[in-house]
C-alpha cells in the first residue's frame, strides 16, 4: 500500500461515468477486473487496460451494487425498484432474478457459501436468498429505517452484519433461533459496516464518525474517529489486511494502519466520494465519485521486481520446489532470504489412502484406526466414504471384534464440535445396521451405553450453555441500556 500511494505511482486515470459511482468492487479471481455501478448499469473495467472490457445494461432502474462471487464467473447487482439479478459474465444471460423486496436494494453481495446471497433493502430488511431455489431462507425486520449497508464474516458465512438510518448496526447469527445476537448503537445514520481481519472487531461508519467495536466483548465500543469534515460514505481493507480505508463527502480518502488506528495517508479528491475499493494484490485504487468521476490509481510494478518473480518461478521449475517467498515492495532491500526455494519432497501414500484408492472402503477404515492416526484423519476419511457413498460398505459385515475400533472411536469423538455432525450420522448408520443384534455382544452393548451416557452429558452441558448465553446477553443489553 505505500508503495501504491510513493513512488511508484502513475497519475491517476479519470474517466467520466454516466451518472454517480455507487459502487466499485475487483473480482477476487486474477486478472482482478473491476465493476464499477453506475446509472442503470454495470461495467468490467480491465485492470491491466482500464477499459471497459464488458458491459451489462439490462436493468429497467437505476442499478446498485455490482458483486463478483469469488470465483469470478457470475455477479450479482440490484437495481432501485428491489429486484435482484444474477449474471453470467461470459454471456451477459440473467441467471437468476430474486423478487422479495419492496423498496430500493443498495446492497446485493454473495457470501462465501457460494449458492447464498445477501441483499439489504430501502424497505428495513436484510434478506439472504439460495441461489438454486431463488427463494429467500432468511428474512431479518428488526431495523426501523433503510438498511444501506451489510457485510458477511470472512471466516464464517452464517454471521451478518448490518448497518442502518435508525443509528443501529446489528450483528446476525443465521444459526440462533433469535439471530440479532447484538445491536450496537451508532447515534448517526449508518452509511458502511466492515469485519476487520480476524472478525474480532467491526467498524461502522456514519456522519463523520468511524466507530469500532469489539465482538468478543459482547459488541462493546471500542474507539471512535473523527478525522472527515464531512459524511463518511465507503470503507475498505487493503489487500493486505493491514490497513483501513475510509472515503468521505469531504472529497478525501483517509487510510488508517489498524495496529494503532492512525491516519498514515490522506488522498485528495475533486469530488465528494461514494464508493471505493483496493485491488487485492495492492496494485490498484478506484473510487467512485457523485459527480460520475471515476479515479484509477496504479502502481507501477518496476523491472526488477518482475525479474525476481520470473528468477523465482524459473527456480521453481527446475527443482521441482514450491516458492515459499519474494520481494514485497520496491523499497525493501534485498536479503538471503528473499528468494527461497523449498525442495518438494515426495511423500509415501498411507496406508489407508492406498486402500481407499483400491475401492477397499472397510480396509480404508480399519487402516486408519489400527494405526492410531489423529482424529481429524479419520474424520476426513468418513467423509470421503460419505461422498463416495461408500460408508455403508465400510461398516458393513462386521462381527464384534471389527465393529468395536469404529464404535469406541465414535465414542471417544462424538462430543467434539468438529466431528459431531459428522459421527452422528456414523453413530446413526451404525444403529440401523446392527440394531438386530444388540444384546448379543457384551462389548459392543457397552459402548452402545457409554455412547448413550456421552450424548446426554452433551445435550444437558448445551442446555446450560444456552441459559448462561440467555443470563450473558440480558445482562449485556441492559449494560447497553445504562450507556
Amino acid at each position: 500500500m505505500n508503495s501504491l500511494l510513493n513512488e511508484n505511482q502513475q497519475s491517476p486515470v479519470l474517466v467520466k461515468e454516466y451518472a454517480s459511482v455507487s459502487h466499485v468492487e475487483f473480482c477476487p479471481a486474477k486478472p482482478h477486473d473491476f465493476a464499477v455501478t453506475s446509472s442503470t448499469r454495470v461495467q468490467i473495467y480491465s485492470c491491466a487496460s482500464h477499459t471497459v472490457k464488458k458491459t451489462l445494461s439490462r436493468f429497467k432502474e437505476t442499478a446498485y451494487s455490482g458483486s463478483f462471487r469469488s470465483d469470478g464467473k457470475i455477479l450479482v447487482a440490484a437495481d432501485y425498484s428491489g429486484a435482484v439479478q444474477i449474471f453470467d459474465l461470459s454471456s451477459r444471460a440473467i441467471l437468476r432474478t430474486f423478487s422479495g423486496h419492496k423498496d430500493t436494494v443498495r446492497v446485493a453481495k454473495f457470501s462465501s457459501n457460494v449458492t447464498q446471497v445477501l441483499t439489504a433493502s430501502d424497505d428495513k430488511t436484510v434478506r439472504i436468498w439460495d441461489l438454486p431455489s431463488e427463494s429467500a431462507l432468511y428474512v431479518f425486520d428488526d431495523h426501523q429505517d433503510h438498511v444501506r449497508s451489510a457485510a458477511i464474516s470472512p471466516d464464517n458465512p452464517n454471521i451478518i452484519l448490518t448497518g442502518s438510518y435508525d443509528h443501529t448496526v446489528r450483528l446476525w447469527d443465521t444459526r440462533s433461533p433469535t439471530p440479532n445476537i447484538a445491536t450496537m448503537q451508532h447515534n448517526h445514520p449508518v452509511e458502511s459496516v466492515l469485519f476487520l481481519p480476524g472478525s474480532s472487531l467491526i467498524a461502522s461508519a456514519g456522519s463523520n464518525k468511524l466507530k469500532i467495536w469489539n465482538v468478543l466483548a459482547g459488541c462493546s465500543h471500542f474507539q471512535t474517529l473523527s478525522n472527515h469534515q464531512k459524511s463518511i460514505t465507503t470503507m475498505c481493507m487493503d489487500g493486505s489486511g493491514r490497513r483501513l480505508l475510509t472515503g468521505s463527502l469531504d472529497n478525501q480518502v483517509k487510510i488508517y494502519n489498524i495496529e494503532d488506528y492512525q491516519v498514515s495517508h490522506s488522498l485528495k479528491y475533486p469530488a465528494p466520494i461514494l464508493s471505493m475499493a483496493v485491488s487485492p494484490d495492492d496494485t490498484h485504487i478506484v473510487v467512485g465519485m457523485a459527480s460520475g468521476l471515476l479515479s484509477i490509481r496504479q502502481r507501477v510494478v518496476k523491472t526488477h521486481e518482475i525479474a525476481q518473480v520470473a528468477t523465482a518461478r524459473a527456480t521453481q521449475k527446475a527443482r521441482g520446489g514450491t516458492l515459499a517467498h519474494f520481494t514485497r515492495g520496491s523499497a525493501h532491500r534485498a536479503g538471503p532470504d528473499d528468494l527461497r526455494v523449498e525442495e518438494r519432497r515426495k511423500q509415501k501414500m498411507k496406508e489407508y489412502d492406498q486402500m481407499l484408492r483400491a475401492f477397499r472402503y472397510g480396509d480404508a477404515l480399519d487402516s486408519a484406526l489400527r494405526t492410531a492416526q489423529a482424529a481429524g484423519v479419520v474424520v476426513s476419511l468418513v467423509e470421503e466414504l460419505v461422498h463416495r457413498g461408500g460408508l455403508g460398505i465400510a461398516l458393513g459385515a462386521r462381527d464384534d471384534a471389527g465393529l468395536e475400533p469404529v464404535a469406541r472411536f465414535v465414542v471417544e469423538n462424538i462430543a467434539n464440535p468438529r466431528f459431531t455432525a459428522t459421527l452422528v450420522f456414523v453413530a446413526e448408520t451404525i444403529l440401523d445396521m446392527y440394531a438386530p443384534v444388540i444384546g448379543q455382544s457384551v462389548l459392543i452393548d457397552e459402548l452402545f451405553l457409554k455412547l448413550r451416557t456421552n450424548i446426554e452429558r452433551e445435550l444437558s452441558l448445551q442446555q446450560t450453555l444456552k441459559k448462561t448465553m440467555g443470563l450473558l446477553e440480558s445482562v449485556m443489553l441492559a449494560s447497553q441500556k445504562l450507556i
